[in-house]
């Protein structure tokens, strides 16, 4: 059965929870991602001749599993671990950690229980990758990735730095175009490479493979660098450790100069202040300094993209990413940035959201590097994307619509009003070699200006209106209908109360033809792709799908008038990443008749059945909800499960009713209302006992009598509804294999993945409503007292105290 990505990554995150407390994140990450190493190699390649990894007798999963519960599983688990680094040229990676540290993972039992849990969680038959068939997607690579991001999160500000975000990796592998790049002959380099996901990001986009060179500092991180390109299926990729990239570069032609590459990328430490330690940059070896400037002694921004600049081919591509100081900081920073720009080097620079990174808050732009046309290059291409982001948590992140948006404008060089420009190199001259992007790119997003003479006079001011010119392009007569000349000249006036402009607006004709145009042309494109989804064959590429599911959307939204096409796609991406990748991963390995299956979910946490709809308890179709199932085939069923749970919601009302009339000290109720505010039916029946002979609490009888009616129609109504319930749980179960493949595609295109994006889409549309109601109220609102009125206002109230004051006896 294929793996659900949503349910691998839970999987394994289950596992990071056996070893919080010993240690932080920076430190069991490299437990957790060397177990998931040995059980996806053993589940891949154990027991297979001339595989890509030798899994040695010992040295396997299986090994690891016979250890659980032994009081030397720590010492086991070591000695397994170093037969399969021994066997695989992995010595230094794999083993890195010890697995028997009583410091980190307990003493004694304590240790025993935690990496018997530990192995366990990966034991779990649903982590069984031999069924992963789907390897032009990286099941695993994506869940190491999700891994790592996890952990940078979890290791907070100082210890994040292993890791570039997905996201930005993302934007850096398009833009510098590896996608162009020929076969294994072509090379892509990072410095500082981390784990390695920046370098992966790159060769994701080469159609036919690259050779991959990184060098990381730290021994531990390039471990996880090591254990990632496997993971990765690139075990050639050539990283090297130990050693500062700086002062003792790794990668040297045979007459020690440095080596040269088709790509660089990298994300440096920001404002590396012990870049210096190990050797003298004014006697640099390796000449990355000269002719450019020796930069200052407490930050290496410069010093890492000048070993970039020297490390890149004549024809060679590169990106790097570093702080916005970069830009704009004087003298020795100045003059070397100056030089750089003279020799035609830098072809883009996009400015980034700040707090995208988890080793520092501060913002940070990616440098775009061209070599290749370096000589006839009249102009940076700049691109501030600062302002599209998403809150994750603690920290900013790009949206799947800011990444495309960047890649698509820096790639097509397209101008856009606030957003992107060339720099002609006179204009940069002009401002003294200065690149900060707010001097070249204004912010569009101004503060409305107030108009004083509104304030005083009234009105509403014209040009203020006319800042909703789109919309009064695509609703040309709505203007009217919402406002009306004022008595000056270049004023106007609300037409119609402020209560009343989202109704307008909505029901207008034009604003009514807008959305049903708009729902067309969505529409046109759901049958298309529709069409093309029920062909779906097993083997397709997920993201090779999704792809080219967005991009056929955005330009299906590439003419639309008000509505973003980028916002368009984040929906899709956004359903993608909840719902339809799982369901694509299943249908590429196991086709559309896994739609037949019905799964039996696991109760929660709290020992409680997980649900689908109302009412049916642990149930999940593989492919088709069960609530689908429920409406498509079982309505009449459910219709009347619906009723009853629509009479006990009426019991339940009455009941609270007659609680809130007869609670309190003195309420009639009081009697049987215990301590947790709570009523009973044994309590409201030992109270009627106590009472039916005693005329003295006739009322608080009758109210008690009634309050027992409604427990026994409750309880009735919830057996019944149990007994359809359980009836329609049997008609589901049974209808499942029924299911043909064309029901099950219908179901599934149609009804599942479309209705949803069409839901979303439509949302989006009637947002602008919103929007424009909400942006002409604050209009009114800041105009609808002039500055006389309010004064007159103020010596009215000022009137009315003085004259309370004195009836106290306080006045003068």
């Amino acid at each position: 059965m294929a793996i659900r990505k949503s349910q691998l990554y839970s999987s394994i995150w289950k596992a990071c929870d056996q070893l919080r407390g010993g240690m932080d994140a920076s430190q069991y990450k490299d437990y957790v991602l060397v177990l998931l190493f040995v059980k996806y190699v053993s589940d891949k390649y154990a027991g297979k001749e001339n595989a890509l990894v030798v899994v040695p007798e010992g040295g396997s999963f299986s090994d690891l599993v016979k250890l659980k519960g032994r009081p030397n599983i720590g010492e086991g688990i070591n000695v397994a671990l170093s037969k399969l680094a021994e066997a695989n040229v992995l010595k230094g990676v794999i083993d890195i950690v010890d697995f028997n540290d009583e410091g980190k993972l307990g003493k004694g039992k304590e240790m025993q229980d935690r990496l018997s849990n530990l192995v366990a969680i990966f034991e779990n038959p649903d982590l069984d990758f031999r069924y992963n068939r789907a390897e032009g997607d990286d099941l695993l690579g994506d869940a190491y990735e999700y891994l790592m991001k996890k952990f940078a999160v979890d290791s907070g500000k100082s210890k994040g730095q292993f890791y570039t975000p997905a996201e930005v990796s993302h934007v850096i592998a398009k833009v510098i175009g590896a996608n162009k790049a020929v076969n294994l002959s072509q090379t892509v380099y990072d410095p500082a490479c981390g784990s390695g996901s920046l370098l992966l990001k790159v060769a994701a986009e080469t159609p036919r493979g690259i050779t991959i060179y990184g060098q990381e500092l730290e021994n531990t991180t390039a471990a996880l660098a090591i254990m990632n390109m496997w993971l990765h299926n690139e075990p050639t990729a050539d990283i090297k450790k130990g050693q500062s990239t700086l002062s003792n570069p790794l990668f040297l032609n045979p007459n020690g100069s440095l080596k040269t590459f088709d790509f660089v990328v990298a994300n440096p430490p920001f404002s590396y202040k012990a870049w210096r330690n190990g050797f003298e940059p004014e006697h640099d070896e390796y000449e990355r300094f000269t002719g450019f400037g020796i930069p200052p002694a407490k930050k290496g921004d410069f010093a890492f993209l000048l070993h970039i600049i020297r490390s890149m081919k004549s024809t060679a591509k590169g990106a790097v990413i570093l702080p916005h100081g970069v830009l704009f900081r004087g003298n020795a920073e100045a003059q070397i940035r100056e030089n750089i720009i003279k020799r035609g080097y830098i072809k883009g620079i996009i400015g980034l959201p700040s707090n995208l990174f988890y080793g520092t808050p501060i913002p940070a732009c990616i440098i775009v590097l061209d070599k290749e046309n370096a000589a006839s290059r009249k102009h940076i291409f700049m691109i501030d994307a600062s302002k599209g982001f998403i809150k994750d948590g603690n920290k900013n992140r790009l949206r799947e619509q800011d990444i495309k948006k960047i890649v698509d404008v820096f790639n097509g060089q397209i101008e856009i009003s606030g957003y992107s420009r060339f720099i002609p190199y006179k204009e940069i001259q002009k401002n003294e070699y200065n690149l900060n992007i707010p001097r070249y790119i204004p912010n569009l997003d101004q503060e409305d200006e107030q108009d004083i003479e509104a304030h005083l006079k009234g009105g509403i001011p014209d040009k203020d209106i006319e800042s909703f010119s789109a919309y009064w392009q695509v609703c040309p007569t709505l203007k009217e209908a919402l406002f009306t000349p004022f008595s000056r000249e270049g004023y106007s006036k609300l037409a119609i109360s402020k209560d009343d402009i989202k109704k307008m607006i909505l029901t207008h004709p034009e604003f009514t033809t807008f959305r049903k145009e708009n729902l067309n042309i969505f529409e046109n494109w759901a049958k298309k792709t529709s069409s093309n989804l029920k062909n779906l064959n097993t083997g397709f590429k997920p993201k090779e799908l999704v792809e080219k599911l967005g991009n056929d959307l955005l330009k299906t939204f590439e003419n639309t008038k008000l509505i973003d096409k980028y916002d368009i796609y984040q929906y899709l991406m956004d359903y993608w990443t909840d719902v339809m990748q799982d369901d694509c991963y299943v249908i590429s390995q196991d086709g559309w008749l896994a739609g037949k299956q019905i799964i039996r979910l696991q109760k929660d946490s709290k020992g409680k059945k997980k649900k689908d709809i109302e009412g049916i308890a642990g149930l999940e179709g593989r492919l088709v909800p069960v609530s689908l199932i429920s409406s498509e085939y079982f309505q009449q069923e459910q219709k009347a499960i619906d009723k009853l749970n629509n009479r006990l919601e009426q019991i339940k009302i009455r009941m609270d009713e007659i609680k809130e009339e007869h609670s309190g000290d003195e309420g009639l109720l009081s009697e049987v209302i215990d301590e947790k505010d709570k009523i009973t039916k044994s309590a409201v029946q030992k109270r009627i006992k106590e009472i039916k002979n005693n005329p003295e609490f006739t009322d608080e009888l009758k109210v008690l009598k009634e309050y027992l009616s409604l427990f026994e129609k409750e309880a009735e109504i919830k057996k019944e509804i149990k007994g359809k319930e359980k009836e329609l749980e049997k008609k589901i179960i049974a209808k499942y294999p029924t299911l043909s493949e064309d029901e099950i595609k219908t179901l599934v295109v149609d009804k599942k993945w479309m209705d949803a994006l069409r839901k979303s889409i439509l949302g989006e549309i009637d947002k602008l409503s919103q929007r424009l109601t909400s942006r002409i109220k604050e209009l009114a609102q800041s105009y609808e007292q002039t500055l006389p009125e309010i004064e007159n206002r103020v010596k009215e109230f000022e009137s009315k105290v003085e004259d309370h004051l004195k009836k106290m006896g306080f006045g003068r």
